[in-house]
Order: structure tokens, then C-alpha cells, then sequence
């Protein structure tokens, strides 16, 4: 099993691999003060996702939102902390050589879509988990309208969202998932699609 290879060591025949190391390995880690641990989070995402009948790649970009947890250099976030750690680029620059930009932009502009649904949705705010509150001042507050303006011409603003709330819904006690084995075939699929693209 890998634990930390180089980012130069990762390869489209490795990275699920690695991937699945780091749910095995980490996956137990508290998640910013929920109620759920950080794989069960994720886990969640991913099962409602398919629950929804979302395509793979929304189910993969769910699975996948928050590896940044485990892979920032700055480490975890508590709730003591007083900077932003920047989990969302973390996860995005271990992906984006392997995954399709939709993935990637799902993962690194996750946070965004937070800020960004704070300052357009009055019922959203309200609706934010007490972790989610403190981080969310960290990352910067609620969107200006020039930075709304700007999220809104990425395309692939709508599925950045849709990960967004499945996100913020991957945090129920108990809930029964599937373990990362069972997506890392869904996740294969995804490099190896990508991977074509990129060749042809």
C-alpha cells in the first residue's frame, strides 16, 4: 500500500489505489466537528448522489470533494483555527492531472459554491451546521456581487453546486453506505474516460 508517494509517482493506473489508501487510512479522521467522520462524509455524498440518479462523474466529483482534507500540507481544520487551510486546492492539484475538469472544478471551488449560496439564497445560511459557519468566515464570508458575477460563468457552475448540496447533506448520523471499494470501479472508469480524451 502506498501512503505518501510524490505527487510525480502518482500515475491514471495508481491514483484510485492511492485514493483508497488514504479512505482506509485516514477515513476515521473527525470531520470539523460533525457528527460523521470525514469518510463517512464523503461516503454520504457519494451514495446520495447515486441515490439521485446522478451521472458517475457527479458521484465520483461527490466522493472525491474533500480528499483535500487529507492531503493540504497546512493539515486538517479544527474548529480552534483562526486561518483558512485551503482543502479544496489541496484536493484539486492532487486530481486534476487524472480527472476531467468537471472533478476537478467540483473539488476546487466546492467552498465557493458555499460562499456563493450564502449570498444568494437568504434560507441557506440558516441551514449551515456550526462548523460550517466558522469555516465559511475563514474562506472569505458570503460572495460580493462582482465575485457572484464571475462564479457564475464557470461551466460548470451548475454540477459545482450539486456537489455542494449533496456536501452539505453528508452528515447523518448513522447512515449506511457503501465503503470506497465499491465506487473504486466508478472512479476508474472516470481516469480511464479522461485518459482517453486526452490521447485522441
Amino acid at each position: 500500500m502506498m501512503t505518501k508517494p510524490s505527487p510525480e509517482s502518482l500515475t491514471a493506473g495508481n491514483i484510485v489505489a492511492f485514493l483508497g489508501d488514504i479512505f482506509a487510512r485516514r477515513g476515521s479522521n473527525e470531520y470539523l466537528g460533525e457528527p460523521v467522520t470525514i469518510g463517512e462524509h464523503m461516503l454520504q455524498g457519494a451514495t446520495m448522489a447515486e441515490q439521485q440518479g446522478e451521472p458517475e462523474i457527479i458521484i465520483v466529483a461527490a466522493l472525491l470533494h474533500d480528499i483535500g482534507h487529507f492531503t493540504s500540507e497546512f493539515g486538517s481544520f479544527s474548529m480552534e483555527d483562526t486561518k483558512d487551510r485551503y482543502h479544496e486546492e489541496a484536493g484539486a492539484r492532487v486530481l486534476e492531472r487524472f480527472f476531467p475538469g468537471l472533478v476537478v472544478d467540483c473539488v476546487r471551488y466546492h467552498v465557493a459554491a458555499k460562499r456563493y449560496m450564502c449570498a444568494t439564497d437568504p434560507a441557506y445560511f440558516g441551514e449551515l451546521s456550526p462548523a460550517s459557519v466558522h469555516s465559511l468566515k475563514l474562506q472569505g464570508g458570503p460572495m460580493s456581487a462582482k465575485e457572484i458575477a464571475s462564479f457564475e460563468q464557470n461551466p460548470n457552475f451548475r454540477e459545482i453546486v450539486r456537489v455542494r448540496l449533496l456536501d452539505d447533506a453528508g452528515k447523518i448520523v448513522g447512515m449506511e453506505t457503501p465503503g470506497f471499494g465499491y465506487f473504486a470501479p466508478m472512479v476508474q472508469r472516470i481516469v480511464d474516460a479522461h485518459q482517453r480524451a486526452l490521447s485522441s
